[in-house]
């Protein structure tokens, strides 16, 4: 089995630990989800394993042979390449074997010479053995499905988007044993996450991906990782499994601090009596004490970012689209469109890339005009508009400072008042980080330090333009469950289906040439009742019916059925006092998360097979 192994490995950015001795491994056909709060270093990691970064300590164990590839958020093309020319620029064997191969033929078409021959006939064996030839028709095929259709094109004349995209496609040619992606699914519309989830899940070799789509995690991963404190922890199953798994482990060490802070209790009132260090057990018992000290309050503070802050009042009147018409470049985005938005609305934008989205956004946050019509907006709207692009930060300021720029203090729902440096801390930036120069801090990091200092300008209208694609994991479940209390709009332009399934009520489809449709529902509804009209759009096939003789109703037990009978009460009971058994186990287990996971999969096989029994028992029961 060709497996990578991470021993040891440590890495430190300027004064700021990462991580520290991580060790874990990955095997062939893992497909790993790396999970962890923006500035833990779920990048740096995927870097050292790249090879694009060093760790500080610590080593990777491979075969001499074995290849990564790795797809960076930020893709560093060469932008006087075509499309087709990067997508083959690869150092990847295939990719060199093909290059190979064309520039032998080509020699071979102006000097036919037995050397050229012989080495033409040997390229061509090696194209069997690593079945290349389709190569450049799988390329082609993969760029069309993440919608790049001009291959001539140069890399220059691309968005950022398109850029993506192309570096997704050249790694996904290079088939390598280890295929390392950073937010894959950003600048992807739903057909294409879709593509891609199905495209991976047949992939040969082993994934490691950082994703904030939480329904691509689902569907592509077996395993989880998570990067929590400068610690590594490893979870069976896809990311449900890993929320109920990492619930557990928290409980867990909660109960071992809970019994280490009780012993320390004991043995500190023991110190005070007057514990001398005399006997060999004593001393023992003493350094036994200082030992527990040191660790006491090692468990991390399960932090969250905390956001339920107050808004302004909004009046009746939000906003109001009338008539509206906007092109761009001959390219129509809005024909003689209308709409009302009314307090409290939830609306998710969703549609293709190009046709509009982010257009709408910046019309009502009045910063494009209408070629035609108008738009109404409130006295008492305040506007919040969370963009897509990258925003202009001092980056020289400190995060402090920047954040008092929006306000000193913020009032939460239950009317509480509290400082900058309180709502920093709920933002998972500690008391002794607030000084921080923000150019210190990650990507993620600094889009999140964006999102507090929106929200401190206690805004009623909610303008949200692809949150996702910055924000890890945990902030999006806060930031959904903030929108859930939010008294004022929310308007998201969004590819994430789970999110928009959260945040939203009703939906403006963008079908391109200014065509948007209504859908009041959640995304996951539209989609289904999208692939509901095209199975009835499909050609019928006429089904032949077959006669089936209706069977007889059993009247009698077979011989085995009636063996079965009279010993399935007692596998019941057995079953569900191995069930209690382990049970109690896992409540004893302390802080080893290894045995409680474990535990856990005992438990939930015997719930199946008791299940089985009971529904055997309840069919035994009416033949008796």
């Amino acid at each position: 089995m060709r497996t990578l192994s991470i021993e040891n490995v440590t890495k430190t950015y300027g004064e700021k630990i990462l991580f520290r001795q991580l060790s874990f491994s990955i095997s062939e056909k893992e497909r790993i989800g790396l999970i962890g709060i923006n500035g833990t270093g779920k990048s740096s990691l995927l870097k050292i394993l790249a090879g694009k970064d060093q760790a500080d300590d610590g080593e990777l164990i491979a075969p001499s042979d074995y290849r990564i590839a790795y797809l960076p958020q930020e893709p560093d093309l060469k932008e006087q390449l075509s499309v087709m020319d990067q997508v083959f620029s690869s150092e990847a064997p295939i990719i060199q074997l093909i290059k190979e191969y064309e520039k032998t033929l080509k020699k071979l078409e102006q000097s036919a010479s037995e050397e050229w021959t012989e080495r033409l006939f040997s390229l061509q064996k090696q194209m069997d053995t690593l079945d290349a030839w389709d190569a450049s028709t799988e390329a082609k095929i993969i760029l069309s499905k993440l919608g790049i259709q001009q291959y001539d094109q140069k890399i220059g004349e691309l968005s950022g988007g398109q850029k993506k995209r192309v570096a997704l496609a050249q790694v996904l040619i290079e088939t390598p044993d280890l295929l390392i992606l950073d937010e894959p699914t950003n600048h992807l519309d739903f057909e294409t996450i879709q593509w891609l989830q199905d495209y991976l899940g047949k992939y040969k070799g082993a994934i490691l991906l950082v994703t904030h789509d939480r329904y691509f995690l689902d569907g592509v991963t077996n395993r989880i990782l998570e990067l929590d404190s400068g610690n590594i922890y490893s979870y069976k199953g896809n990311y449900q499994a890993f929320i109920e798994a990492k619930a557990q482990r928290e409980e867990q060490e909660v109960l071992a601090e809970e019994k280490r802070k009780n012993l320390y209790r004991r043995e500190l009132a023991w110190i005070k009596r007057g514990a001398k260090a005399r006997s060999t057990k004593q001393k023992a018992r003493i350094e036994r004490f200082q030992h527990l000290e040191d660790q006491l309050g090692k468990v991390p503070k399960r932090d969250q970012v905390q956001m339920g802050l107050k808004g302004s009042r909004l009046g009746k009147q939000v906003l109001e689209l009338k008539s509206a018409t906007k092109s761009f470049e001959g390219k129509m985005i809005l024909q003689d469109f209308d709409l009302l938005i009314k307090p409290g609305d939830r609306i998710g934008i969703v549609g293709k890339n190009g046709s509009g989205k982010s257009t709408l956004l910046n019309i009502l946050a009045g910063k494009i005009s209408l070629d035609e019509g108008e738009l109404l907006q409130g006295q008492t709207v305040k506007i919040a508009y969370y963009t897509q692009e990258r925003v202009d930060m001092d980056e020289n300021k400190r995060m402090i400072a920047y954040i008092r720029e929006a306000a000193e203090v913020v009032t939460t729902n239950e009317g509480e008042q509290i400082s900058v440096a309180q709502m920093l801390e709920r933002f998972l930036f500690p008391m002794h980080s607030h000084g921080t120069l923000i150019k210190k801090l990650s990507g993620g990091e600094k889009r999140r330090l964006y999102l507090l200092k929106l929200l401190m300008t206690a805004p009623n209208v909610l303008l949200l333009d692809e949150p996702t694609n910055d924000l890890d994991t945990e902030t999006l479940t806060v930031l959904e469950d903030y929108l859930d209390e939010f008294p004022g709009v929310v308007i998201t332009v969004s590819h994430d289906r789970y999110f928009l399934d959260k945040t939203s009520e009703q939906l403006l489809v963008f079908k391109g040439e200014g065509e948007i449709d209504f859908y009041y529902g959640s995304y996951s509804d539209y989609l289904k009742k999208l692939a509901q009209i095209e199975r009835e759009s499909e050609p019928k096939q006429e089904k032949r019916i077959e006669q089936v003789k209706p069977q007889e109703q059993k009247k009698k037990m077979t011989y085995m059925e009636k063996k079965e009978w009279e010993e399935i009460e007692d596998k019941i009971t057995d079953t569900e006092e191995e069930v209690q058994k382990l049970e109690q186990e896992l409540e004893q287990c302390g802080s080893d998360f290894e045995k409680a996971q474990k535990l856990m999969e005992e438990i939930e096989t015997l719930n199946a097979k008791l299940e089985h029994f009971i529904e055997r028992w309840t069919y035994l029961s009416e033949l008796a």
